[in-house]
């Protein structure tokens, strides 16, 4: 399942983070690709554990943990501190896949990357190219949101980011370790998830609600992994 999460950042957090990181000391992005990634990998990245990037970082899991859109759908178990690269100049990055599992820098922890997930910080009318593209069920898709939206997608996806040929696209990047492991039981999870809250907004005492909310969590009791 793709997801567009709109609203992840209000305009201001989002214009105030992108002045933040004009101002960065930028780094070879292929610091944290792996063997094959590197091969197509042509960007910038603010180094991992630059005071900038955990900053920022804090920031963006706060409002990540504000937004129920997220969480509905991601079911988060462990989040990767969000890092944040730039492309400009033609940088772009070849069709690959992510890593199934990333050490996080600085401790002893890995994570399962169930899903990935881009951050748009800069307003897409500054740069031109750039594009996200997905390859997913349905074909390729093209993502190039605005700034403070986030696209939310399976790990497994082959993707890319097309040259950027005119400005600058500063993104943040990150994956999460979901409680449910499967793409389509977190895919059931979520529509139920949807389903129980318009029935809720718009028959609030229909007894199905209830009903519907203990499958929810059933489910959810089937398939979980703590």
């Amino acid at each position: 399942m793709m997801l567009h999460i709109p609203d992840v950042l209000r305009p201001e957090q989002a214009e105030a983070m992108l002045a933040a990181l004009l101002r960065a000391e930028w780094v070879d992005g292929r610091v944290t690709a792996g063997y094959q990634s590197a091969r197509a990998k042509d960007n910038q990245q603010l180094p991992e554990g630059h005071p900038l990037a955990r900053e920022l970082g804090a920031e963006v899991l706060a409002a990540l943990d504000r937004h129920p859109l997220f969480l509905g759908a991601a079911l988060p178990l462990r989040v990767f501190p969000p890092l944040f690269n730039r492309y400009e100049g033609g940088g772009s990055f070849g069709v690959h896949v992510d890593n199934a599992v990333r050490h996080i820098g600085g401790t002893a922890d890995r994570i399962r990357t169930d899903l990935s997930a881009t951050l748009f910080l800069t307003p897409p009318e500054h740069y031109e190219g750039g594009e996200l593209l997905i390859e997913d069920t349905y074909g390729t898709q093209a993502v190039k949101l605005p700034a403070g939206h986030m696209v939310l997608y399976p790990a497994t996806s082959l993707h890319q980011v097309r040259p950027v040929t005119r400005g600058s696209r500063i993104c943040s990047f990150f994956w999460i370790q979901s409680m449910v492991r499967d793409d389509g039981q977190r895919s059931v999870l979520f529509d139920l998830d949807v389903a129980i809250q318009r029935l809720s907004a718009e028959a609030p005492d229909h007894p199905s609600a209830v009903q519907l909310t203990g499958v929810y969590h059933n489910l959810i009791r089937m398939w979980a992994e703590m």
